[in-house]
């Protein structure tokens, strides 16, 4: 496997590295989007491990730099932010093509990367896959209920209330509230409109969601309060890991992660059959 260095995009304004498995061209390829404002790394180099591991399962990787992040420029022209990335995207793709014969795409994407690549996934007919990682989320009714009603029923927080009551209020300093890592959502119509696009037209779509967005998503069952029947339909596989962060710091859950990223790529595009060729 090598790793390559490329400038390129319209503009040469874009910045990425591409992986290539030795001797071999694949026909799907994996696109890794940036994560927020954290540049083609990932957070705690995930996107580095991430493309590497599936580098040596044999599949064609790009990590790059969206406009404007990292170390990619901006190429003018007045786009909205979701041309842009469209436009970015288009650019990978056809880098990918031209570097490793990919025909077909899997976008990987987490927290505000998700979202990019959604926008791209319900647009652009080459992408057949994607990972969305703590992607968009929606306080249901479901949500609350197992939010707020262990707190109600918990008499050990009841006793803390009286406690500050009895002490004038200034017994105990108020926590700083946990920081939110969820992306801005759109209309859920909207989403809900997007993925069932998404299967009809036959991609396959993995959803993992963490417990480091807790303030947004606290169970399995949310998948489908928030999107609807499309969540059970065959083409997509749904995880919530509780017990994460948001980051994949620890080494045991990133390592469960990439296993299972690695495993839902082999099962949905797998390279026996994948027009890979030497």
């Amino acid at each position: 496997m090598s790793e390559e260095a490329h400038r390129f995009g319209r503009g040469r304004h874009l910045v990425g590295i591409a992986g290539v498995p030795s001797g071999t061209r694949g026909e799907t390829g994996v696109i890794v989007l940036n994560a927020g404002l954290v540049h083609r790394i990932g957070p705690f180099r995930l996107h580095v491990e991430l493309t590497r591991q599936l580098n040596e399962a044999g599949y064609p990787t790009l990590r790059f730099d969206l406009s404007t992040l990292g170390d990619s420029t901006a190429t003018g022209g007045g786009q909205t932010r979701a041309q842009q990335v469209c436009a970015d995207l288009d650019d990978a793709m056809n880098l990918l093509t031209e570097r490793a014969g990919c025909e077909r795409f899997v976008l990987v994407g987490l927290c505000a990367g998700a979202q990019n690549a959604h926008i791209v996934a319900a647009r652009d007919p080459r992408v057949s896959g994607a990972v969305f990682l703590d992607g968009y989320a929606y306080r249901t009714l479901g949500y609350k209920l197992r939010h707020y009603l262990p707190r109600i029923v918990d008499p050990a927080r009841w006793a803390r209330v009286l406690r500050r009551r009895a002490g004038g209020g200034n017994g105990e300093a108020r926590t700083a509230p946990e920081p939110i890592f969820a992306v801005a959502p759109a209309p859920r119509e909207e989403v809900i409109a997007d993925f069932t696009g998404m299967v009809s037209r036959g991609m396959k779509l993995y959803l993992v969601y963490s417990g480091g967005i807790s303030t947004h998503f606290n169970h399995a069952r949310q998948f489908r309060e928030c999107f609807g029947k499309v969540m059970t339909h065959p083409s997509v596989t749904t995880r919530y890991v509780h017990e994460t962060d948001h980051t994949y710091i620890l080494t045991g859950d990133r390592a469960r992660l990439l296993d299972g990223i690695g495993g839902w790529l082999t099962r949905n595009f797998p390279l026996a059959t994948a027009g890979r060729h030497a």
